[in-house]
């Protein structure tokens, strides 16, 4: 998967995605200590929610395609004392990466797939989600009107999951995504997924 499409949504400004800041769901979810041992943040970005919760002291990885996004990510841990390690990966082969995580976060990169592509990014996450870990998705809802690009439905999200097998889908709630175009967030789901 070419990362050229995603990187030119870097090259004139902050992507429609990049607040500026960490998801307001993210941030709750690192005040309610949800976030444990290592921590990766699949599709990242320019970073902000990796670094929120690297600077809570958890080592983090956050990865994605578009290296001008990650070349951001790196100069802003710089510029702000925090230490996280950014990489450009697929989220289709994360075994590559070689390693496991206790967390994974995925804050508006499910929605990115097509059904045939959401059954092998979930068979992705497992194989690098450790076993009794937690994934968190944060994706865009069919919910209510003023939604995102590729809204999702909660069978469309739990879906893959349980096909794929070897997980828990323990909670999707409604929640908000803030763009840069919606000023109070769109409908999105946020779901808490255990690896069993």
């Amino acid at each position: 998967m070419t990362g050229l499409p995603w990187d030119a949504s870097y090259h004139d400004g902050p992507a429609p995605w990049d607040i500026g800041g960490p998801q307001p769901a993210i941030v709750r979810l690192a005040a309610e200590g949800r976030f444990a041992g290592a921590v990766l943040d699949a599709g990242c970005g320019s970073g902000e929610n990796a670094l929120h919760v690297a600077a809570l002291g958890l080592p983090v990885l956050g990865i994605d395609v578009a290296e001008t996004a990650l070349a951001r990510a790196r100069a802003k841990a710089g510029e702000r004392g925090i230490e996280a390690e950014f990489a450009v990966a697929d989220a289709l082969h994360l075994e590559r990466l070689g390693r496991g995580f206790e967390t994974v976060l995925d804050c508006g990169l499910f929605h990115t797939f097509d059904g045939d592509e959401r059954l092998g990014y979930v068979s992705s996450l497992a194989s690098v989600t450790e076993r009794g870990g937690t994934a968190f998705v944060l994706c865009f809802s069919d919910r209510a009107p003023g939604t995102g690009p590729h809204p999702v439905g909660e069978e469309e999200l739990r879906g893959p999951f349980a096909a794929v097998g070897g997980w828990d889908v323990v909670a999707v709630e409604p929640d908000r995504v803030h763009t840069r175009y919606h000023d109070d967030g769109a409908p999105a789901w946020l779901a808490t997924i255990k690896r069993i």
